[in-house]
């Protein structure tokens, strides 16, 4: 199981009770910087990502970069699948590319996909990982059926004005998960695990620190 510590502090007032529901279980810098082969020692097998601002820029093809962590993740020996509510003429081509199973339109933060994602790759929510840019998409959906999670900051600052719109909810839900993490004595930020290790150190890395991610 993940080193991280859920649960709510004592002190906690009901409007950050309530926001606490969309806390990701981990903040990280971005998608290419997490230790994956910690996740597997500690049981993990499968992997859901999403693709736009998670993997690459909105609507860019897959590069170099996702290509190659889709392969390392597969030889580590995860499963991998992307998980998209963009239309498959978008989502096929992509998945392709880096070598990964694919869901496209799949009704996030609905979690019917989520959960069929996970009959395809046979693992459980308790040992499969979701990784995405979005609180109440990706996330939300994510921690609903059960799994994991990882909110990323988003790859690209240029976004449709519906995104736009969420990215301020979802500034309010980040100001209390980092007053949360600072009570709690836990890392706000993870930040890229090749330049100042594990996601998985207890909070050793970098704690508060006012970072305001997604609000730049």
């Amino acid at each position: 199981m993940p080193a991280y510590q859920k649960g709510r502090l004592p002190h906690q007032k009901g409007n950050e009770m309530i926001l606490e529901r969309f806390y990701p279980d981990i903040y990280a810098e971005s998608a290419y910087g997490i230790d994956y082969a910690k996740f597997y020692e500690q049981g993990f097998r499968g992997i859901l990502f999403d693709i736009d601002n998670t993997l690459v820029e909105h609507g860019d093809a897959a590069d170099a970069r996702s290509v190659e962590l889709i392969g390392r993740l597969k030889r580590i020996g995860f499963g991998v699948m992307l998980l998209s509510n963009n239309k498959e003429p978008r989502v096929k081509p992509f998945a392709q590319a880096v070598g990964a199973d694919y869901i496209h339109k799949a009704g996030k933060p609905g979690t019917a996909n989520y959960e069929l994602a996970m009959r395809r790759l046979k693992t459980q929510p308790g040992n499969t990982l979701f990784i995405g840019d979005q609180l109440f998409t990706d996330i939300w959906g994510a921690k609903c059926a059960g799994m994991t999670t990882v909110l990323t900051r988003p790859i690209d600052k240029r976004e449709e004005i519906q995104i736009v719109l969420k990215r301020y909810l979802e500034r309010i839900v980040l100001r209390s998960y980092r007053r949360y993490c600072a009570a709690a004595g836990r890392v706000y930020l993870q930040r890229d695990d090749r330049e100042q290790g594990s996601l998985q150190n207890g909070g050793k890395t970098e704690k508060n620190g006012g970072e305001k991610a997604h609000e730049n």
